[in-house]
């Protein structure tokens, strides 16, 4: 493995850059410490060049939000026939956009909270109050408000009361020009990350978020000790189960490969419901997909060394 030449990619323009080149940085390091020939790369204008002139034998996109996850990365990757680990450009295009995955979802029988996705042009022009009583009319209260596109909670907002509802929609929109508002679903938060370092794609033990605020937000997500995790989940047996089967089918759904990560809300009654798909899970030291390989027995490096060798056979 030690003579393969690997790029990690990180960092970028998007809201996420200092999350990716944390991830990239715990990535490279990780593959470096087992003998790997790492480069690490920012996504610029140099990068075409460097693609040119050092061309690596495998790319790892460590790379959250915008170019990274939207699949024009990915996109210009195949363009060059450069093997890469990661979701191919056409599925990233289809998990970007959280509206149309949650459509997909429901279309194969796989439970998600109820939505509604209207662009900031909805509210100018026939009136932001009345369209945010009939959403409330819709949903109820509490609901979530979240940009229809990005991660790690960027914009995302709790809303318990309606007259909390217009500035938490504006603090949405500066992120997105659409924003999906969905019915608050009260449950177990938990993540599950599939990883394909075998023969086939495998759902890792599920990773319980229990956070003091009861909001995993962006300082909950990226600050050590905000969050406490509990891999394997504290739920039923059977609740883990559904869980992994749930994320299997979900990657396999949407297109995904190699890796991605499932976040979802367990309720009371021990239904699974899906929140987001994720086609470049968090690598930093906070993250959900490096707790669970550990709890898998496993480390970073090594499941990430299979994923090269498998990216560098499709080449």
């Amino acid at each position: 493995m030690s003579d393969r030449t690997v790029a990690v990619l990180a960092g970028g323009l998007s809201h996420e850059r200092e999350v990716s080149l944390r991830s990239g940085r715990r990535l490279a390091g990780s593959l470096r410490a087992v003998g790997v020939d790492v480069r690490e790369w920012d996504v610029d204008a140099a990068l075409l060049e460097r693609l040119h002139s050092d061309r690596p034998d495998v790319v790892a996109v460590a790379l959250h939000g915008g170019e990274g996850e939207n699949g024009a990365v990915q996109q210009v990757l195949e363009l060059l026939d450069v093997p890469f680990v990661g979701t191919p450009s056409g599925a990233c295009r289809r998990a970007w956009d959280k509206p149309s995955v949650k459509a997909e979802l429901v279309r194969a029988g796989l439970r998600t909270p109820d939505w509604v996705a209207l662009p900031h042009s909805t509210f100018r022009e026939l009136g932001a109050r009345g369209v945010l009583d009939a959403i409330v009319r819709r949903l109820g209260l509490p609901l979530v408000l979240k940009p229809d596109q990005g991660g790690s909670a960027l914009g995302v907002q709790v809303v318990r009361a309606a007259e909390d509802l217009p500035a938490a929609m504006v603090s949405s929109f500066a992120y997105a020009e659409t924003v999906l508002a969905e019915r608050f679903v009260a449950g177990t938060e938990v993540a599950v990350s599939v990883v394909h370092d075998g023969d086939e794609p495998r759902a890792l033990p599920p990773v319980e978020v229990e956070v003091p605020s009861g909001f995993y937000d962006y300082t909950s997500r990226y600050t050590p000790g905000a969050a406490t995790f509990h891999c394997p989940a504290r739920l039923p047996e059977a609740t883990l189960v559904q869980l992994g089967e749930t994320a299997l089918t979900a990657h396999r759904l949407l297109g995904m490969r190699d890796v991605s990560r499932t976040d979802a809300i367990v309720d009371a009654d021990g239904g699974v419901h899906v929140l987001e798909m994720n086609v470049s899970p968090g690598l930093t030291d906070t993250s959900l997909l490096p707790t669970a390989v550990t709890a898998d027995g496993s480390d970073l490096a090594t499941v990430y060394q299979a994923l090269v060798e498998r990216a560098a056979e499709r080449g």
